[in-house]
């Protein structure tokens, strides 16, 4: 697992666009709204493990599990994956789960 930021460089180089990006974040993801937080967690696992993100897969399954989604939630919405994107976000989301329920 990565234990590096990913936005390391682009941080340096663009500071304002990372702080846009986090008032996103706050603004409409990390927050209760129409969806609560835990389905766009499980949304955007689902979208990582059809991407082949591995790490955000195993980062966005351990916050969704924070907010509150149970084991059958991530596995109903892994199966969403797989129907939608195919077999390989299902090899994606399994290896993304290493450790998440630990």
């Amino acid at each position: 697992m990565a234990t590096t930021n990913p936005l390391k460089t682009i941080t340096e180089i663009d500071p304002g666009f990372i702080e846009h990006l986090k008032k996103m974040e706050e603004e409409s993801f990390y927050n209760d709204g129409a969806l609560p937080k835990k389905f766009k967690y499980l949304m955007a696992m689902a979208f990582d493990a059809q991407h082949g993100a591995i790490n955000g897969v195993r980062f966005l399954a351990g916050q969704a599990v924070k907010a509150g989604a149970t084991r059958e939630e991530i596995a109903e919405a892994l199966r969403l994956a797989f129907y939608f994107g195919g077999i390989r976000s299902v090899y994606i989301g399994s290896q993304g789960l290493e450790g998440v329920f630990e």
